[in-house]
């Protein structure tokens, strides 16, 4: 198998919302936010009309652009054996991934992702993990890894605990790992954690650049290209309008993004945006045409609601 994704198995909801009501909610624009109490998520919720339910999750939506891709791919993810943890293995399975989990009646249902869409396009999350949070080193299948190219983590899934053991074993068992630093929020939190993986136990770091500037505590760019140049190992990072930089030693290579796009909404940007790269990578393009593929996969993504193409 080319790629093997581990990550937080979670069902996205997606609701168009006025900014008043992120304000009026508390919440900050772009980021997401973990809500721990199924009541608070509810009613968030119970105000709101669904435009789109879709099986999501980063690395999930990752590994979905690469099998669109025509590449051989896995995923690993905790749901559980109810309504939304039987469509997100079915949504799996339609885009020819294959599923290495066996569900069961859990404690805690199926995750849940509200992705509140803002007439500027921007989205801002608050998920209720439910038992994707809780995946342990059971739920890993360790020749799964063994025989997977790559395998493919986010930021999301690392937690203290059990989450930890889950990544720690993968990483152990990995030919070649892959991962995404998935939101500032989780930098933050996890800071000198996230800092040791990218520095000791990662071969491919994908980033944006508020994450890495936070990740160094970079007070410029340059900065970021030093540490880049200094890690000796591959590391992409979005830049918004200012395109995209791969960095792999002394090799630097940048790319431009794609102009006079419809953007409807940016969910999943960051997500294709790393399937594109990778399909290149594991098919021996060079590091130009690895950015152009995943500036052309999230160039897609952006021109239509959710996470998926």
């Amino acid at each position: 198998m080319k790629i093997l994704g581990i990550g937080n198995a979670i069902v996205d909801v997606i609701c168009k919302v006025e900014d008043d009501f992120i304000q009026k909610n508390s919440l900050t624009k772009s980021t997401m936010k973990l809500i721990f109490d199924e009541k608070e998520f509810k009613q968030l919720l119970s105000n709101l009309k669904i435009e789109k339910t879709v099986s999501g999750g980063s690395v999930a939506n990752s590994i979905v652009g690469l099998s669109q891709l025509k590449n051989k791919v896995g995923f690993i993810g905790k749901v559980s054996d109810d309504d939304l943890g039987g469509k997100y293995e079915e949504g799996l399975k339609q885009e020819n991934v294959e599923y290495f989990y066996s569900k069961k009646k859990e404690e805690l249902p199926t995750g849940t992702c509200l992705i509140l869409v803002t007439p500027d396009s921007e989205r801002t999350m608050c998920t209720f993990l439910g038992t994707a949070g809780k995946i342990n080193e059971n739920d890993v299948d360790t020749n799964a890894i063994k025989q997977s190219e790559i395998i493919l983590l986010e930021g999301y899934l690392w937690d203290e605990g059990d989450p930890k053991k889950a990544f720690d074993k993968a990483i152990t068992n990995a030919n070649k790992v892959a991962m995404s630093l998935s939101d500032q929020f989780c930098v933050d939190r996890h800071k000198p954690h996230f800092l040791n993986l990218v520095k000791n136990k990662l071969d491919i770091t994908f980033a944006n650049e508020q994450e890495i500037m936070s990740l160094i505590d970079a007070k410029n760019f340059d900065e970021v290209i030093n540490f880049g140049k200094s890690l000796k190992k591959l590391l992409v990072i979005t830049r918004g309008e200012k395109g995209a930089i791969s960095i792999n030693g002394d090799e630097i290579t940048e790319c431009d993004i794609q102009k006079d796009l419809k953007i409807v909404d940016l969910t999943g940007a960051g997500d294709l945006f790393a399937a594109g790269f990778l399909h290149g990578h594991i098919n021996g393009l060079s590091q130009k045409e690895c950015l152009e593929k995943g500036t052309e996969m999230s160039s897609k993504v952006i021109q239509q609601i959710g996470a998926r193409i």
